[in-house]
């Protein structure tokens, strides 16, 4: 073959292969859509096993305990990530607020890379919740806990492992819908 046959030939396999790239990743993005999964569900590797060994300090002038992984023994826990500079954190606070009436659990917080006078403010201005708030300035227990953002609550089991996680803002129909079917999964199981 002379260079003259080949250079229209190249030139066609340059002009495709950019078609065929673009196809071949719409197809795979395509079959994503399409295969029914939940793609805001974002899995957790903690799901089943025991809850971080955590021993954080309470929130100084909040009168409540910090939060102490050896506390979750024997009963249903809620772990609440937030922040008083979280903007989805505020968003949820309402429903933390109506899910603190359900005495068959404990909400719990782990105030994440805040500071102290904010976190006060934050509950004082919207209520508090919680009966316990650990502080975590640095965000070192929240990486032992897998937390990718705020806000995200943890259900932790009788036995201390963690039951599931809710990543993002709770909303009225998420916590129906999602968080209090594996609370009552978790208070019938045995601790």
């Amino acid at each position: 073959m002379s260079s003259e046959t080949q250079t229209p030939a190249r030139r066609r396999l340059f002009v495709l292969l950019p078609l065929l790239v673009f196809l071949g990743l719409a197809g795979l993005f395509l079959s994503q859509l399409l295969s029914g999964r939940d793609t805001s569900e974002i899995p957790s590797a903690l799901i089943g096993l025991p809850a971080p060994q955590t021993n954080l300090p309470p929130l100084e002038g909040s009168n409540l305990p910090g939060l102490d992984s050896k506390s979750f023994a024997g009963k249903v826990t809620l772990v609440n990530v937030f922040a008083s500079w979280c903007a989805p954190c505020r968003e949820e606070h309402p429903v933390l607020l109506a899910l603190s009436g359900d005495k068959r659990f404990t909400l719990a917080a782990l105030n994440y890379k805040d500071q102290p006078e904010n976190a006060r403010r934050f509950l004082g201005d919207l209520g508090n919740p919680y009966r316990a708030i650990g502080v975590d300035p640095a965000g070192r227990a929240a990486i032992d806990w897998g937390v990718y953002g705020v806000p995200e609550t943890f259900v932790i089991g009788k036995d201390g492992k963690i039951a599931y996680k809710h990543v993002g803002p709770l909303t009225p129909e998420s916590a129906r819908d999602l968080l209090l079917p594996q609370i009552e999964k978790a208070l019938a199981s045995p601790g």
